[in-house]
């Protein structure tokens, strides 16, 4: 079931640290995933196709609204972390309340780091942290012409 791909840090860390064992590399991404479109799905397909397994941040409500504005998220937490868990190639979710991924990105420790191309290694949040401990980091093209806030201004004007 999807719920069990959605953990605590504290599970997902022996969840990992399982996979470690077993010898498998550890990609990570994150993001707010609100209104999950074909954008989203492109990204993390490719994203997961970096490593054996995808370990997805997914902000909080309270961080989606930090960042993005007070009518944000357009899809709770709930929605979304089930909604990302049931993509086939993303094998865990965790939620993450602070601003930034720093402190996830430093307890999971993954093999690679992936951002879309919108960002430089240099900008990546954690991308110092992972690449001192002797990991990779990776910018993935994005599906151009496809963003939650461009689909929600879409709504807005036609509504």
């Amino acid at each position: 079931m999807t719920e069990e791909k959605i953990q605590s840090l504290d599970k997902a860390l022996l969840t990992i640290a399982q996979w470690k064992a077993e010898g498998k590399s550890i990609a990570f991404t994150n993001g707010c995933f609100d209104i999950v479109h074909i954008g989203h799905v492109d990204y993390l397909e490719k994203a997961r196709s970096q490593g054996d397994k995808l370990v997805l941040g997914l902000n909080t409500d309270a961080s989606v609204q930090r960042l993005k504005g007070e009518t944000r998220p357009i899809v709770n937490e709930t929605g979304r972390s089930r909604v990302i868990a049931a993509l086939g190639f993303v094998d865990l979710v965790v939620l993450f309340d602070e601003d930034t991924p720093k402190s996830l990105i430093e307890a999971i420790k993954p093999d690679i780091l992936i951002k879309g191309d919108d960002y430089t290694v240099e900008t990546i949040v954690g991308a110092d942290f992972v690449i001192a401990n002797g990991g990779t980091v990776k910018t993935i093209p994005l599906v151009k012409g496809f963003s939650t806030s461009s689909i929600v201004e879409k709504i807005r004007k036609s509504g």
